[in-house]
């Protein structure tokens, strides 16, 4: 278990470590991602990096816990000031926070996605999900009570809008952002709004 670095200074270089190795995974990918680069990159030794970090393994795990923490953190504000919203309005917004945080940083998406092992980031993006989930639920439970349980709508929708827009910022279709906002926006308006059945 890696110690948090107490002094002011130690902190700056961690920073500095994990921004480089940020960079260094976006730009060479998981397969080319090796301590050496990283601390090229940051302008260190080696081993100066192995004060910070025991391996590769250590600091792509604090990458991936900073790379969803900021996601959700984006996500999750524009979603916990709006819960008074009526649904198609706070969908829109959901949507369009979600599509601005995964393409914040398009091509490191597309490393943690397509070349990570899921190892790295299960924990943290399950963690990013519940914080989403909750929200929707805390919606869902007080606009729309009953027999519908609104965790399992709230997982739903939460895990369709992911699933659409990490393939559309990755794939790029002949979409534009506009349209696929409103697709997004109409699909969860319409299955939040639709009678269970029997």
């Amino acid at each position: 278990m890696r110690k948090e670095p107490r002094q002011e200074r130690s902190r700056q270089m961690v920073e500095r470590i994990v921004t480089a190795g940020r960079s260094v995974l976006a730009r060479d990918g998981y397969a080319r991602f090796v301590t050496t680069r990283v601390a090229e990159e940051a302008g260190i030794s080696p081993g100066s990096l192995y004060q910070y970090f025991r391996d590769k393994d250590e600091l792509l795990t604090v990458l991936m816990e900073r790379y969803w923490a900021e996601t959700g953190d984006r996500v999750a504000a524009s979603l916990a000031d709006r819960l008074n919203d009526p649904p198609d309005r706070l969908i829109r917004n959901a949507v369009e926070a979600l599509l601005f945080a995964l393409e914040h940083d398009s091509q490191l998406l597309r490393v943690v996605v397509e070349e990570v092992p899921p190892r790295y980031s299960e924990a943290h993006l399950h963690a990013l999900r519940r914080r989403i989930q909750d929200l929707g639920s805390a919606y869902l439970a007080g606009r729309a009570p009953g027999e519908r349980s609104g965790t399992t709508r709230s997982w739903v929708i939460v895990s369709a809008m992911e699933a659409l827009s990490v393939r559309w910022v990755l794939e790029r279709p002949a979409i534009r952002r506009e349209e696929l906002i409103e697709e997004l926006t109409v699909l969860a308006t319409n299955y939040m709004a639709g009678a269970p059945t029997t």
